[in-house]
């Protein structure tokens, strides 16, 4: 850390809606390197905030609500209690999780609200909103779909389209549609307070355009740039709805506050919370100049961190701003994007279940794979390769033959070491670089970098012990060993350290196996001040694998439980025609559908669909002009038994009449395919009823 290190950092994590699980999109994105961030400045011995919390407002929760036929207390307390409990087996080390239905925080979001309403920050405004006659409701966020105006995307949100990230209003859309009834929306007046964001262009055209210009990833510098350069408007900060804070104004009935405008005062109030229960001024933590304060979100949320936000704080007066937002891109599940709604994903939940005790695994994973400057793809094989030519081939191979060793040859206490030649003292030369680079890697948040530096300490010891043979050595000079096991010792002490921001689980097995313990005060600091890391004569404990390879079977069946959900995904989007209108039993009877057999067929000229066939109906033979051409070769159907409406009035087509109706229907894939009675009892003419 350098000597201008502020005094203290306030990190803070998207909070997570309570509408469904974790999945890894969000841990890539979001809760990972946020959580190493933590992790490594709490080693160098910083003062930190990290917090988060469940996000349980907004149109998400009663839309979710509804579909599981259950309340959205009832939704809300289920998801909530779901995330929390996963981030904790994770290892993701919030100082504190709060939730936004606590008290603290409708106290926190409506004092906010209210001192920016007098102090005349918002504007009140009538306007036109969309309204759904049916459910006689307004369509605020994601009450309505309809086709993105920035992309053409046509599954976009009200307030948000997740294929470009794009920010937007209800009434943006093209061609809106209600997800309540399905009904194409009026437009109907209603009143509402906007923040005017064209009141703090200047603001943060200094702010972001020329202060933040050369820090701030391209992608978050663009995309503001891009919302700046277009020309701010307005934006609303309360909404018509009957689930989320109420908006703490006389005349404001049946409105409550905008998600948006509520959920980041959620890391103010989850700061509030923790600093009561800690004993600590919460204050100082977001408002001393000397405090630096860190958001973590995905990409989709950067104008709500970067612009709105921060207009809130600066209309406030008295808030710090935030010093980086390290966005992340989108991570895609094996090509697919990540959806909630058709259980595309790895969930976290499941994942803590079917893979016990490897938490590090995927938390390498996702870092070493992480989605920072573009989208990326999280494969199960990659899974496999990172952990078994990587975690178990690299790491933990290293550790377990240097331990091994030590309990091999030296009753498994750290040897004294003689004299140290040059490959030894650039081996612990290189040891002392590593906090640095890392730090420096991680400083700047790049968190893929730093894991592959983590994992090129690893290679330096097993690099090391390769050239130095120490299982050759030991039968000619068994004293040169005692200082190869040293250095080897040394990498492995550094790796103990080092390793806890990205391998939290792994390094407490490590500084077990090492049978490091508090008092020996090793951090980030201490590496490069120490002369020993290990200490001669120290007792090391027991080998035991840091690492387990994972078999193919064990990724075949995440693959088979991902192929399940992609052919249930495809058996629902199949539109199923409705149903007709009702028929008497009479009406039925009349229908004289018969078993026949194609005896000729060929294709109709200059068309694409129509195929004319001779078909033995058993009664006769007749000619029937059928639209199947695109789904069968003439050849294929010769001989081929089917179900013939054989009374139904003859109409030209093209020039031939046709004397029936072949009786087919779709599969799964649009496939026509027939309705084939048994070949091998039915004879032709048999009637089916």
């Amino acid at each position: 850390m350098s000597k201008t290190s502020p005094a203290r950092y306030t990190i803070t994590a998207a909070l997570p809606y309570t509408n469904g699980p974790i999945h890894i999109g969000h841990l890539a994105g979001v809760y990972v390197p946020a959580d190493i961030y933590a992790r490594y400045l709490r080693g160098t011995g910083q003062d930190v905030a990290f917090v988060c919390g469940s996000d349980e407002h907004g149109v998400a929760i009663p839309m979710k609500a509804k579909k599981e036929g259950v309340s959205p207390q009832e939704l809300i307390d289920k998801y909530h209690h779901i995330i929390k409990k996963s981030f904790q087996e994770f290892g993701i080390t919030f100082d504190n999780y709060s939730r936004t239905s606590a008290k603290i925080h409708h106290e926190t979001a409506s004092g906010f609200f209210k001192k920016l309403y007098e102090q005349g920050d918002f504007i009140e405004e009538t306007t036109a909103q969309l309204f759904d006659a049916e459910a006689n409701q307004f369509l605020a966020d994601r009450f309505v779909v309809g086709t993105c105006p920035k992309c053409g995307y046509e599954e976009a949100y009200g307030d948000q389209c997740e294929n470009c990230g794009s920010s937007l209003n209800a009434t943006d859309l093209i061609n809106p549609k209600s997800v309540l009834t399905g009904a194409v929306p009026s437009m109907k007046e209603t009143k509402h307070w906007f923040l005017p964001l064209n009141r703090y262009e200047d603001f943060l055209r200094s702010w972001i355009l020329e202060g933040h210009k050369k820090d701030w990833k391209p992608n978050v510098y663009g995309q503001c740039k891009s919302w700046i350069e277009d020309g701010l408007k307005p934006r609303a900060v309360t909404r018509d709805l009957d689930w989320g804070i109420p908006v703490p104004l006389k005349d404001a009935e049946g409105k409550v506050l905008y998600v948006w405008f509520d959920a980041p005062i959620g890391y103010i109030s989850s700061t509030k919370e923790w600093a009561e229960r800690e004993g600590l001024d919460w204050q100082s933590y977001w408002k001393s100049s000397d405090t630096k304060l860190v958001h973590f979100i995905g990409k989709d949320n950067i104008v709500f961190h970067c612009i709105i936000f921060p207009s809130m704080l600066k209309a406030h007066g008295d808030y710090i701003l935030p010093d980086n937002v390290p966005a992340n891109e989108f991570l895609n599940l094996e090509g697919q994007k990540l959806s909630t709604s058709k259980n595309w994903a790895v969930w976290l939940h499941e994942y803590l279940e079917e893979f016990p005790d490897m938490q590090d695994v995927l938390r390498y994973t996702l870092t070493a794979n992480a989605p920072e400057t573009k989208d990326n793809d999280f494969t199960w094989k990659d899974y496999q390769a990172r952990n078994n030519n990587e975690l178990v081939a690299i790491f933990g191979n290293f550790i377990n033959r240097v331990v091994v060793l030590t309990h091999k040859y030296f009753e498994g206490r750290v040897p004294q070491y003689g004299s140290l030649n040059e490959h030894d003292l650039a081996t612990l030369s290189e040891i002392k670089k590593y906090p640095d680079i890392l730090a420096d890697s991680l400083e700047r948040y790049r968190f893929r970098e730093a894991s592959q530096e983590l994992m090129n300490l690893a290679r330096l010891g097993n690099k090391y012990l390769a050239d130095e043979e120490p299982w050759k050595v030991i039968k000619e000079d068994p004293e040169r060993v005692k200082s190869i096991i040293y250095v080897g010792l040394q990498v492995a002490v550094a790796l103990s350290v080092l390793s806890e921001p990205f391998l939290p689980f792994t390094s407490e097995k490590l500084k077990d196996m090492l049978a490091l313990k508090a008092d020996d005060k090793l951090s980030w600091t201490t590496l490069n001040a120490r002369k020993s890391l290990a200490k001669p004569g120290q007792q090391l404990n027991k080998a035991t694998l840091l690492f387990r390879k994972i078999e193919d079977k064990e990724i075949q069946k995440q693959l088979d439980k991902l192929a399940a959900t992609k052919k249930a995904n495809e058996l629902e989007k199949s539109d199923i025609m409705a149903q007709k209108e009702t028929i008497s039993f009479e009406d039925f009877t009349k229908m004289d559908m018969r078993v026949g057999t194609v005896l000729e067929a060929s294709k109709m000229p200059k068309t694409k669909k129509l195929m004319v066939l001779k078909v033995d109906t058993g009664l006769d033979t007749r000619t029937i002009v059928s639209g199947i051409a695109e789904d069968f070769e003439a050849d294929d159907i010769i001989g081929k038994k089917v179900t013939v409406l054989v009374n139904l009035a003859p109409r030209p087509l093209r020039g031939v009449e046709s004397q029936g109706m072949i009786l087919m229907t779709e599969n799964a894939e649009g496939k026509l395919v027939f309705l084939n009675p048994d070949e091998t009892n039915v004879t032709n003419g048999s009637v089916i009823s």
